[in-house]
């Protein structure tokens, strides 16, 4: 197996993982530390956005222009863009909003151990809709680090990144309910594993056909998620737990963290 494709699949396999983060960090504080939260979740979506639209998307119009001529190569990438958006604003209309990893939670909204039934049916949602949003996550981290391996590292830890709240978000309510460590950190550990799958997938399905034209469609649906997953997620969860302006200052030193790695890796 060739070393890039190795790689893809090792950064995929950490961005998922992360949910497991988020539970052990849920088990062990009662409170969560809103300002770190939003300073992370507005980092987070800094370097998606930046990276979605200053370099993916662009990409994305390189190989579809090089391969399908000016005109129709850039109305392919906009459609690709704005279907990677609609796909994602898809399964988030399908998803009931408890059980909406996009929507942020903390640890202390959770603490409720007198409604176990309902709390052990929310977290068990909860777990397989961020399966759900992680299998696309899935395929845009292993396809740009098939692509680009200083890329893929920075989409990896930006997702990583995302994921932890979302493991809080499975692991707390199931914990609570049941009393179970083991049983809630498996649940959340197993909600990430479906971004792995997503690269896996990706490999075994879509590498055969990896020419410009499929690249670039996936390039640009992938910016597309992105940015609507920041948009839409990351930036009003962060605003959320906000103190000051501190989500504004993680989303610009997320835009500028991603601007230097890609000038000095690129």
């Amino acid at each position: 197996m060739d070393e890039n494709v190795l790689l893809a699949l090792g950064l995929t396999l950490m961005a998922g993982l992360a949910t497991g983060i988020g539970s052990l960090m849920g088990f062990f504080t009662s409170t969560t530390n809103t300002k770190f939260l939003s300073l992370s979740l507005g980092f987070s979506a800094g370097v998606m956005i930046y990276v979605s639209m200053v370099e993916i998307f662009i990409k994305a119009k390189d190989a579809l222009t090089g391969a399908m001529g000016i005109q129709v190569g850039n109305w392919a990438t906009v459609g690709g863009f704005f279907g990677g958006m609609l796909l994602i604003a898809l399964i988030d209309k399908l998803i009931p909003k408890q059980s909406n990893p996009h929507e942020g939670k903390k640890v202390e909204e959770m603490d409720n151990p007198t409604q176990n039934q309902a709390l052990l049916k929310m977290g068990t949602f909860t777990a397989l809709a961020i399966a759900i949003h992680n299998f696309p996550e899935g395929i845009a981290t292993f396809t740009s680090a098939l692509q680009d391996p200083s890329l893929g590292i920075a989409i990896a830890i930006a997702i990583a990144i995302h994921n932890i709240p979302e493991g809080i978000a499975v692991a707390v309510p199931v914990y609570f309910a049941t009393g179970n460590k083991k049983k809630a950190f498996g649940l959340s550990f197993l909600s990430g594993l479906s971004e792995p799958v997503g690269a896996v997938l990706a490999y075994l399905v879509l590498m055969p056909f990896l020419n410009d034209i499929m690249f670039g469609v996936i390039f640009a649906a992938v910016a597309g998620i992105m940015v609507f997953i920041s948009l839409d997620g990351l930036l009003p969860a962060a605003k959320k737990y906000d103190e000051g302006h501190t989500s504004i200052y993680g989303l610009i030193s997320g835009m500028m963290v991603m601007a230097v790695s890609l000038l000095l890796f690129i």
